[in-house]
């Protein structure tokens, strides 16, 4: 365990509030972030809603078991889940693939929380030295300032998306290009040249709404101290650079990967298993692995937040099957293809071939096992993240949100990928054309061959994961940007403490 954090003779460690979005791709990385600043003798403070509480539990009572010596326990404070009429099952956010009525309550719980939070703040600003809030929250970032509290953003999603997205809210790159659904939008100023379909973007003309959250978002998180991002410099060339010095002028650090403080792999595969009930096929699921060649395994699994139409579905089983490929494929629980049966193809070859689990698979574990040797995936930055670190190259299949920019950086930066060619932004409630099973199958071929494009990607990838592990380590780029927003937080309490004396 390192040392507490500096501070002056007789002065407490450094606290810090977290205070994640409820939706487990945005909880759990920033649950796994208190743990890393936790053991680094920092005081941290998760504040959320009991389910979501239940689902981080086990990673703060771990932290809490390792730290004892350092005296820098977690804790969580619980806040009711605004009432906005959604069962018990459903708060945990794993449902809203399925029905829009659950997706806009849900995020109706963006605005019933201010409430809590500044009522929190109001109580325990004294003892309070930072806040950690999601950009989501973007309301946070005036209540902290309200309290004299600095406001640290956390989005969850990489670095390079953040500043395409930033870049497209900016420069109105729409007004110069078609409104051809394939018209390419090129996006200026960033390190890397970057072009998408139109199509694969948020469109401001098609999505109103989306767009005016998005420029609160960005603009609280302009006004905010900095911003966090669970990434490593190294992943993401330049963009650090373009984000402190060059073009955008913010403060920012790079923390991650921060699942790699949460202890041994099967202390990470389990997180996020309270709420979503480890699927019982998962131990079975890993046997099954362990019988095969290593790398002959093409992992799929679409996060909790996809839902295939049953075309698709059978399209994806078909691919598989063309592909040639062992496989095991991942049915998230509660969405409409986990009542839907894949198997229903002519020939589909679950029986040797193929291993499918419904509901939570420890994903981390499999990513990590030596029989997989690639993951075909849907671009969250959660999945993309671990495929990093487990050195296993991706087949790309984005959605929405951010995943079409993550997709940039996996196959044309980074070399670590190969997309099946989505083209359509959509969300997991909307219509999105029929990728067929013959370019599925292709791009599985190429991610998971042993020479050429193949080899070239697995090589890259396994260099990557590489990095990845010891950029959290003692003397890496992420070890040293925790312990450099520590210190800028210590200067900025004792600064605060000179004002007020003075």
């Amino acid at each position: 365990m390192a040392a507490m954090a500096p501070t002056k003779d007789g002065e407490p460690p450094l606290h810090i509030l977290f205070f994640p979005f409820l939706l487990p791709g945005h909880l759990i990385p920033m649950a796994d972030m208190a743990v890393l600043f936790a053991a680094r003798g920092v005081r941290c403070t998760v504040l959320t809603t009991p389910v979501q509480a239940s689902t981080i539990r086990s990673v703060v009572d771990r932290a809490n078991d390792s730290s004892s010596a350092a005296g820098t326990p977690m804790s969580i404070s619980v806040v009711p889940f605004p009432d906005v009429g959604l069962p018990m099952a459903a708060q945990s956010g794993r449902d809203l693939a399925t029905s829009r009525d659950y997706h806009d309550r849900f995020l109706q719980t963006v605005e019933l929380l201010r409430e809590p939070f500044c009522r929190f703040l109001s109580d325990h600003h004294a003892d309070i030295d930072a806040v950690v809030s999601d950009s989501l929250f973007h309301w946070s970032a005036h209540a902290a300032a309200e309290h004299g509290l600095p406001r640290i953003a956390f989005l969850a999603t990489s670095m390079f998306a953040r500043a395409c997205t930033d870049t497209v809210l900016r420069s109105n790159v729409f007004e110069s290009c078609s409104d051809d659904h394939g018209a390419v939008v090129s996006l200026p100023g960033l390190p890397h040249r970057v072009e998408q379909r139109r199509s694969q973007m948020m469109d401001p003309a098609k999505r109103p709404h989306e767009w005016a959250m998005f420029q609160l978002i960005h603009a609280a998180d302009r006004s905010s101290y900095g911003e966090l991002f669970n990434s490593f410099r190294v992943l993401e060339p330049g963009y650090a650079e373009h984000y402190r010095a060059t073009q955008l002028r913010r403060r920012a650090w790079l923390v991650g990967p921060v699942a790699l403080a949460s202890g041994s792999l099967e202390d990470v595969a389990s997180r996020g298993a309270v709420a979503g009930a480890l699927s019982p096929d998962a131990a079975v699921c890993l046997r099954w692995l362990d019988a095969k060649q290593a790398s002959s395994v093409v992992y799929v699994s679409f996060g909790t937040m996809t839902n295939f139409s049953p075309e698709q579905m059978r399209e994806l089983a078909r691919g598989l099957d063309l592909s040639g490929k062992n496989f095991v494929w991942v049915i998230a629980k509660g969405s409409t293809a986990a009542s839907s049966d894949p198997s229903t193809p002519d020939g589909f070859p679950t029986a040797n071939r193929g291993y499918i689990v419904r509901g939570w698979a420890p994903q981390v574990l499999i990513l990590n096992h030596p029989a997989v040797g690639g993951f075909v995936t849907h671009c969250g930055w959660n999945s993309t993240l671990e495929a990093v670190s487990a050195g296993v190259p991706m087949v790309t299949w984005p959605r929405y949100a951010d995943q079409f920019y993550n997709e940039k950086l996996v196959v044309e930066v980074l070399g670590v990928g190969v997309g099946v060619g989505a083209e359509d932004y959509a969300s997991c409630l909307e219509t999105h054309r029929v990728i067929a099973g013959e370019a599925i199958a292709e791009s599985i071929r190429r991610v998971m061959g042993e020479e050429g494009d193949g080899a070239a990607m697995r090589k890259e990838a396994k260099e990557l994961g590489v990095m990845a592990r010891g950029a959290v380590e003692k003397g890496g780029s992420s070890y040293d940007d925790v312990g450099q927003l520590m210190e800028e937080l210590i200067a900025r309490r004792s600064s605060v403490g000179c004002t007020a004396d003075g």
